[in-house]
């Protein structure tokens, strides 16, 4: 007779110590959680803190493939390594606003044969059409105007992203959104900031169709910490919905 036998996941001894500062069964509010996850964080770099939001959505339809844009009041804390398809002044726009990498049908050949230096494509509207070429290539890199990555405000949207203000956010297969809204060297109250903004943007994104509870679960945790979660209410109460 065959068993199942559940290999168990290992775990290191910094990361099993971090988990015993967190009460996983508790649903902490927005202060409490953040307090919590710089507490735990012990890794030997600065770590990066995220949250990930669980949707009552279905991805599969159309129209509740929750995506889109939004800056954060304190930034990311990332450094964000920019390429910008423009031409003519709006090339030059780019260029001064702090791209790292401007070109039109050069640099779309540079990126088909292999070229990938880069975190973020933005695009102009003369240039949409050539996306085509290397959307493949880049996949969800791709820009597009529905998440703002293909615009004419082109200086704008370098100035953003090179201070790290925009975060891009999707839903995944899971129906779960994640996104960066700081570092564990932040204070509390940025980091604080940063997820009302983070929240606020997700909840005024809530497709029409979308029936039930909209906001499942909320969960923040560090780069290498465990995850702390946050009461749904009182999160939507702090992101003034």
């Amino acid at each position: 007779m065959r068993q199942n036998i559940r290999k168990k996941t290992k775990v290191s001894n910094r990361f099993a110590a971090a988990v015993q500062k967190v009460d996983a069964t508790k649903l902490h509010d927005v202060a409490e959680a953040i307090a919590a996850v710089k507490g735990a964080a012990s890794a030997k770099f600065v770590e990066g803190v995220d949250v990930s939001v669980k949707l009552g959505v279905d991805p599969r339809k159309g129209d509740q493939n929750v995506r889109g844009t939004t800056n954060l009041p304190h930034g990311t804390g990332r450094k964000q390594t920019v390429a910008v398809l423009a031409k003519g002044d709006l090339a030059r726009e780019a260029t001064a606003a702090g791209a790292d990498h401007v070109g039109d049908e050069d640099l779309i050949k540079k990126i088909q044969e292999g070229f990938k230096d880069f975190d973020v494509v933005l695009a102009t509207s003369d240039m949409a059409p050539q996306i085509g070429k290397i959307g493949r290539v880049l996949g969800t890199k791709t820009p597009n105007k529905k998440n703002g990555t293909v615009t004419d405000d082109i200086g704008a949207a370098v100035k953003e992203i090179k201070s790290a203000a925009r975060v891009e956010y999707r839903v995944d297969k899971a129906g779960i959104v994640h996104m960066p809204i700081g570092r564990v060297n932040f204070t509390d109250d940025q980091l604080a900031d940063n997820l009302h903004a983070a929240l606020d943007a997700l909840l005024k994104a809530k497709p029409s169709s979308a029936k039930g509870r909209y906001l499942q679960s909320v969960t923040v945790s560090s780069t290498m910490g465990p995850g702390v979660k946050i009461d749904q209410a009182l999160a939507m109460k702090s992101a003034g919905h």
